[in-house]
């Protein structure tokens, strides 16, 4: 095993201080401020340049870094068609959710929930948040700790607690504000640590010509396929439709993301943000995928996992790196990292989101005189507690493999029946509080169902093949490799105690991890709307207040002015009439 040496640990080591120095500055800064609003929201004076690199450091992770270029390796550059999906949802989300939210004011997101429906509603949605934070903080924070491990030796467990602990540092000394910052630092360290892997791999294998040239002969560049079976794993039509779900429940109502739209000063920068994410998203993305493709192309005849020279499909980039990089002192250090910006990022994102949710959702409504320095004090325990238990969750998430898939099914469980919810109180009139309480928990149901049974079940081989690898180029003499590559190619013992498929596993539990969401978020929506106009034959409800809801229109409404006839752009209420004041009871 190739190991680090001096140059590598500094290059390491430096993000953790720079990291920590971010925390620091902010905390002398802002040493004066005792509000929790300034400490969770940046006073909601953020402008949208330094936000939206934010937001691609945060949702460009360590599953993107190390996921990303292993489903290429594996599977084709399908995945590319991604890049159409981030942008529409960005898109979606800047005309359609962040103007409602942005001007509701809510210092956390779920607060609609209770307006809209009743307290209950935003309990369980905050909840529902929390386990989804949790259980993504804790899958990449194992995923640099599991390259580290391959690349230097060091320990798994000092890797996960180290990147904890420095997380949480910063996080609750600086708040939202050194999490903004440090991710505008990360984001520029992946990007260098990509190019370095792809400029060296391209080199190594005669230019970036022959990078495409043999991708193309091995089957790895496959853009085309418009299979309509939902149960194919990427199509287009199954990217850009399940997709489109799966990622508007991340962008459109995860707190972690409407965060950012509240700490921006207006809406122009809310818009800039998000559209600045969207962009950096992309290009991260496609130099992940040129990194998958250069993989493909250097281990063309001799695929490290089928030698035995790595365990794990996630553990592809870190073996490239040592392998084509350790001769440049400092370059390995810098794809750690990169991998480890990633998860500073995200888990940083994420605590500071479920300090500011458990603040506002579970702990001011039971106690509504709380002092703004007790909520200062508050909010930086959650800080230190959710850190500890994405610190746990992590020790879990090395129980997986393909960690990118688990996440994304994650992203569906979870986000899906609160995309699903909210779509219910924004674009319907008629749903109630009762038909939020069922649409929410059938969706949840649902969702689990889904994942056990797909986890339990394996998806038909048809539809979720990986493309061929070769080992003719690796060296047979070796007995390890003999070895495992028998036991990689013989029955193993899941496999063939494998029960037999019903019609649920054929056709239910084999759908492409994209449409988990379409299914989930479709369900919720339609379930809580039946049940909704159901109850409002029985029971009688409050009238819904129209600033909680979105009018969707084709045809657009025109004013009269002046004798011409102008295109309406103004909301009917007035901008300062349009927040809801903390003492209006809910609708």
């Amino acid at each position: 095993m190739k190991t680090f040496g001096a140059w590598d640990y500094a290059a390491f080591c430096s993000l953790f201080c720079v990291s920590s120095f971010v925390g620091l500055f902010f905390a002398y800064k802002d040493r004066k401020k005792k509000s929790s609003d300034g400490y969770l929201l940046g006073d909601r004076q953020m402008s949208g340049l330094p936000v939206g690199l934010s937001l691609t450091a945060s949702f460009v992770s360590a599953l993107t870094i190390m996921g990303t270029p292993a489903e290429v390796y594996t599977y084709g550059t399908m995945f590319i068609w991604f890049i159409f999906v981030y942008m529409a949802s960005v898109t979606i989300t800047a005309y359609v959710f962040a103007p409602k939210f942005y001007k509701l004011g809510f210092s956390s997101v779920y607060e609609y929930l209770a307006h809209r429906f009743d307290p209950g509603v935003r309990k369980v949605g905050s909840v529902v948040f929390t386990i989804q934070m949790c259980v993504y903080m804790g899958i990449v924070t194992y995923m640099p700790a599991l390259a580290l491990n391959k690349v230097t030796g060091l320990s798994l467990i000092l890797s996960i607690v180290g990147t904890s602990c420095v997380c949480m540092f910063y996080t609750s000394l600086g708040g939202l504000k050194a999490v903004i910052w440090t991710d505008v630092l990360q984001c520029s360290v992946m990007i260098v640590g990509f190019l370095s892997i792809i400029i060296q791999g391209a080199l190594q294998v005669g230019g970036i010509g022959e990078v495409f040239r043999i991708s193309q002969r091995g089957g790895r560049i496959d853009l085309f396929r418009f299979d309509v079976d939902p149960r194919v794993r990427h199509s287009v039509s199954s990217i850009l439709i399940g997709g489109t779900f799966m990622w508007l429940s991340v962008y459109g109502v995860n707190h972690s993301m409407v965060q950012r739209y509240l700490c921006c000063k207006n809406m122009k920068q809310v818009r800039i943000g998000l559209f600045v994410g969207g962009i950096g998203t992309v290009g991260t993305v496609i130099l992940a995928i040129l990194t998958g493709l250069t993989m493909y192309t250097v281990y063309e005849s001799c695929d490290p996992l089928a030698s035995g020279k790595v365990d794990k499909s996630d553990q592809l980039v870190p073996y490239l790196v040592m392998d084509i990089l350790h001769k440049y002192p400092g370059l390995p250090g810098l794809f750690v990292a990169v991998a480890y910006s990633g998860t500073l990022s995200t888990v940083s994102t994420g605590i500071n989101a479920l300090a500011c949710t458990t603040l506002e959702d579970f702990i001011k409504p039971l106690k509504p005189d709380l002092s703004e320095r007790n909520s200062l004090v508050i909010s930086k325990v959650l800080v230190l507690v959710y850190g500890a238990v994405g610190l746990g969750v992590a020790f879990l998430a090395s129980l997986f493999d393909k960690m990118l898939t688990l996440a994304l099914k994650s992203f569906g469980a979870f986000g899906g029946p609160l995309l699903g919810i909210f779509c219910l109180g924004l674009f319907s009139s008629r749903g109630n509080s009762t038909g939020a309480h069922c649409g929410l928990v059938g969706g949840l149901f649902l969702g689990f169902w889904l994942m056990i049974g797909s986890t339990y079940y394996a998806a038909d081989p048809e539809f979720s093949r990986p493309l061929p690898l070769s080992t003719d180029g690796c060296d047979l003499s070796n007995n390890t490799f003999s070895s495992i590559a028998t036991s990689a190619t013989s029955p193993t013992a899941a496999q063939l105690i494998q029960p037999e498929p019903s019609f649920l596993a054929e056709y239910f539990y084999s759908l492409s991890y994209c449409h988990v969401a379409t299914v989930i978020v479709l369900f919720t929506w339609i379930f809580g709307y039946l049940v909704s106009v159901i109850a409002g034959q029985i029971w009688s409800y409050p009238k819904v207040d129209e600033r909680l809801l979105i009018r969707v229109s084709i045809m657009p409404k025109w004013k009269h002015c002046n004798g011409r006839y102008k295109r309406g752009i103004k909301s009917p209420l007035a901008e300062e009439d349009y927040k809801l004041s903390s003492e209006e009871t809910v609708a």
